[in-house]
Parts: structure tokens; sequence; C-alpha cells
């Protein structure tokens, strides 16, 4: 290993000859930052390090879900290194990220509590905004809502304001205006706009595909604001379809003037997607009602998009892969259901998906996301941590490991 000082800080790193400060193995002190080198364009800025095969590869995939599939050895490390990878202390950042200096210590996006700004209050905003206000008291300092309509924000502001604990009425979190230049004077933004939703009764199956081409349009232009603005929080996507959106908004984020990748926007860590919640949440309501799914309850998982490609997993240890199969079609079409009733299905998406993986995300609690994996954004679970973002790592049989592949596979081909 080799130790290096940059601003009073030491690292440590298994690259030798890095343009920085050479230092010697220290005698106590103990670096918190593993300097590894990536192709930025592709790669996390900065991550908390669960394995250690996670320092030495050469890109980032699918195998990160389950390290004992990554195609490198395991490194030489330091028991003091390895002591922080165990206790999930030790923070990687990648040396060829333009930004790197900027983050070796963690933006603070979970500070005791956050300002978050919505973007569209629509009924999946409106739905979650609700929410948020009732439940994100401990996490949320107070919420800013914008939209198009003006009239939609005043009647927002004014019920919300209205919403309150009797004889205690500064407890919830207040929820006020923001014109669209402030969008991004906070900590998390929520998208949720929409251009279009198909409506009830089109008998399109695959809703959420149909509104790429619309909604990427809108939320390429809100990225390239939040280039603008050096935005350093967290960007939750909950509009459809989520992963390629969370992507383009990436690549828009960070393309110069030129139209060349420059890495000056967004870092891939900072874009989650909110979707994969509602599709967890729909395979615990089927598996209370057939008890033939019932060791999803203790033991499932659920990966991958809010859509086609999702992968629900009746459980990891003893993964039948029958059974999650009909797990998955049967959560793919539980929405299918709700309009057969007359209705858009947006309570359990904005609930499930939305503010309550928000909160969890908030807390630095383990909750459902898309996370930036190489070249596409990917429903796993996973938490923020004092190190960054860590995923959850487990052995994966190879069947179900199968199909994270083939999922991995159809979103590259999206964007």
């Amino acid at each position: 290993m080799y130790y290096y000082r940059y601003h009073d800080q030491l690292f440590a790193s298994l690259l030798p000859n890095l343009p920085l400060e050479a230092a010697e193995m220290p005698a106590a002190q103990v670096p918190v930052v593993f300097l590894v080198s990536r192709d930025p364009q592709h790669s996390l800025a900065a991550y908390c390090v669960s394995s250690s095969r996670q320092l030495t590869a050469a890109e980032e995939d699918v195998t990160w879900l389950d390290p004992n599939r990554m195609s490198v050895e395991i490194p030489t490390l330091s028991r003091r290194i390895q002591r922080r990878i165990s206790t999930r202390t030790l923070r990687a950042v990648n040396i060829q990220h333009p930004k790197w200096q900027s983050i070796l210590e963690p933006p603070g996006t979970h500070a005791a509590k956050c300002r978050v700004n919505l973007l569209a209050v629509g009924d999946v905003g409106g739905t979650l905004l609700t929410a948020l206000k009732l439940l994100g008291r401990d996490c949320i300092e107070h919420i800013g809502i914008c939209d198009l309509s003006e009239h939609t924000v005043a009647r927002w502001a004014a019920e919300m304001g209205q919403v309150s604990w009797p004889w205690d009425y500064e407890s919830l979190p207040p929820v006020e205006p923001i014109p669209p230049e402030r969008l991004f004077d906070c900590d998390v933004v929520i998208f949720s706009a929409t251009r279009s939703i198909p409506p009830v009764g089109s008998g399109i199956r695959d809703v959420r595909m149909t509104q790429f081409d619309a909604n990427r349009t809108i939320i390429e232009a809100y990225a390239r604001q939040a280039r603008s603005s050096a935005f350093r929080g967290l960007f939750a996507i909950l509009s459809d379809p989520v992963d390629p959106l969370c992507k383009a908004a990436y690549l828009a984020s960070n393309m110069g003037p030129d139209g060349i990748w420059d890495g000056g926007g967004l870092r891939p860590e900072q874009i989650q997607g909110f979707g994969l919640g509602v599709m967890n949440a729909r395979a615990a309501y089927i598996a209370k009602q057939d008890s033939r799914f019932r060791s999803f309850l203790e033991e499932g998982r659920s990966f991958g998009p809010h859509g086609q490609g999702l992968v629900i997993a009746n459980s990891i240890a003893h993964y039948d892969d029958a059974l999650s199969q009909e797990l998955t079609q049967q959560v793919l079409e539980a929405n299918l259901r709700i309009r057969e009733l007359g209705f858009k299905p947006y309570v359990a998406p904005a609930l499930s998906s939305g503010a309550l993986q928000l909160l969890l995300t908030l807390r630095g609690q383990w909750h459902c996301s898309s996370v930036c994996l190489g070249d596409v954004w990917f429903g796993v679970r996973n938490r923020f941590t004092p190190a960054g973002l860590e995923l959850e790592t487990a052995s994966l049989p190879d069947a179900l490991f199968a199909r994270l592949q083939e999922t991995e596979t159809l979103l590259r081909a999206i964007i």
C-alpha cells in the first residue's frame, strides 16, 4: 500500500506514483479516504467501501452486489484498513474525477434536518408532500414547493399551512412556495414532474416507458440548472421511467458547452431514482395474501427498475426461481388492477416509493432506490453512511444473478 498527503489530509491507496505528496505509513492514524482510479464518466466519484475488491475493480456493474463474483483478486491491505471496511468507515474517492478534491469529505446531505424542495405538486407530488409534512418532523427543516401553476402552489401552501397538531403549531415542517430560480437552494430536490400520463383505459401496458421521451426533455433542463447552481445535495427522481431518467439527468448535467462530458455537474451518487419501493411493497402485499410467497416477508429482496426488468426474489438464502418469476409478474401487473377499477395508481407509488424511502434516505437508513452501477441506474437496497453511499452486498444464487445481468443489459440498451 501507499500513503499520500494533500492539504494535511492522509490517504491510502494501492496506486503508486500519484501526483501527491508521498507519506510514510502512519504509526497510529488510520486514513479514512482510499484513493482509486477509474473512468470517471462511468463510475461513482465517491462511495463507502463494503468489499476490498471494490478498491481494485476496473469498472462498476452488478457484480458489486455480490463481490465474490468480481473478476479481481482480493488486495493485500493493512489490518487497520480492513477494519475500516468491516465497520463501513472507509470512503473511496476516484482520483480521476474532476471534482475529487472537493469530495474528500461527504457533502453533509444528512444534517440534523434537511431543506427539501419539491418540483411539481400534482397527484404524486401532492400525496408525497402530505406524507413528508406529517412524517418528516425529525429530519426535514422545511419544504419548498415549485410548480408551473401558481394556483397549484398557492393551494398546496395554504392547505399544508393549515395542517398542524393542536397547540403544537411549530412541530411539523413548514411548506412554502419557492420560485424556479431557487429550486436548488436546498439539500434535497425531489423531481416529480411529468409531461403526460396515458389516461385510464388507454390499453397501454407499460405506461412508464411511454413517458420517457417527454419527461427526458424536462429533466435534462433541470439537470443543467443543477449544474449551473453548483448543487451539492441529493437529486431525487420520482417521475417515470425512473431509472433511465436518472441517467439522462446525469449525462445532461455533465455536458459542457461543447457537448462533451466534463464531470462539471451532478456526481453519480448525487442522483437516486425512487421507483423500486412500491414494487417491494406490492411484493409484500401479495405475499401476505398468498402463503406460497410468505418467504418474501422475511428473506425477500427487490432489484432493478420500476417496470420491465424488475427482479423480485422470494428469498436470497432459499431462492426459488420459478416462484420468484411468478411473484415478479404479479407485482408488475398490480398497477393494472387499480387501472381496471378506473383509477390512476399513484397513491402507493407516491408513498412507498416516494415519501417512505426518502425519509429513510434522509435518516441514513437502508432503503430501496436506484443508484449508479457503472452505465446504468439500478434499483437496490442501499443507504448513505458518513463514509458515503453503501450498497447491500450478499452471496447471490446463480439463477438470481443471471436475472440481474439480464436487467443490466436491458437498462443499458435504453440510454
